[in-house]
């Protein structure tokens, strides 16, 4: 035997003894970790699957109560709505209570309606987004069924620059403006709509059409004419 083919046997003898005696040291803390890493896998498995699960289900949810209510079943569907506002997962709960609300309004309860989309507004636990969403179509209905205080309580804090909802909240405070005989304010907000190169369209042609309207009308003050 050679002096290299003697030290490499040497070698691996030491590796195998020294392998020993870690593995009997730290063997149990091995097992463990793998045991984690098992459990840990199945239970983020698991979860995954109760989430998606759950998801699918107030999904279904939501697109057969949609259903009843496209067929005309209101009391079913705003019954359905309201079971998936306490027992879905997810979005769903506050989008039920929103289009449980749109429900409402489709059947002429424009008072309930206007609730509804209020106390989501109110709900400090949901995303400022959709908050200022129901603020909004609150105020457009009370356009017809309101004041123009009542409007303007909902969305002038949305009429600002930043805001992305501006358009439309100046859009619905001007129609009530405008129902009040206040010209000089309906105006003002119409033409700062069509003014707007961020704003929509067919929401700057709806502006501009209303405030050629109240130019015309001759209740427009002389200094609002451009």
């Amino acid at each position: 035997m050679s002096d290299d083919s003697f030290i490499r046997e040497v070698n691996e003898e030491y590796r195998k003894e020294r392998a020993r005696l870690l593995w009997e040291r730290y063997g149990f803390l091995v097992i463990g970790v793998a045991t984690a890493i098992v459990l840990g896998t199945a239970a983020f498995v698991g979860y995954r699957y109760w989430v998606e699960s759950r998801a699918n289900a107030s999904g279904d949810a939501f697109l057969a109560a949609l259903q009843l209510a496209n067929e005309g079943k209101t009391d079913e569907a705003i019954a359905a709505f309201g079971k998936l506002e306490e027992e879905g997962y997810g979005a769903y709960p506050v989008l039920a209570r929103m289009r449980a609300a749109t429900v409402k309004a489709d059947e002429g309860d424009f008072d309930g309606a206007i609730k509804e989309f209020d106390a989501v507004a109110a709900d400090k636990g949901i995303a400022t987004a959709i908050r200022d969403m129901a603020r909004l179509r609150a105020a457009l209905l009370l356009v017809d069924h309101g004041t123009y205080a009542d409007v303007s309580s909902r969305v002038e804090p949305l009429t600002a620059d930043t805001n992305e909802l501006r358009h439309s909240a100046r859009e619905a405070l001007g129609l009530s403006a405008w129902k009040e005989g206040k010209a000089a304010e309906a105006l003002a907000l119409f033409d700062q709509i069509a003014a707007d190169q961020a704003a929509p369209q067919n929401l700057r042609q709806r502006a501009t059409l209303m405030a050629e309207l109240i130019r015309g009308s001759g209740d427009a003050p002389a200094d609002g004419a451009s």
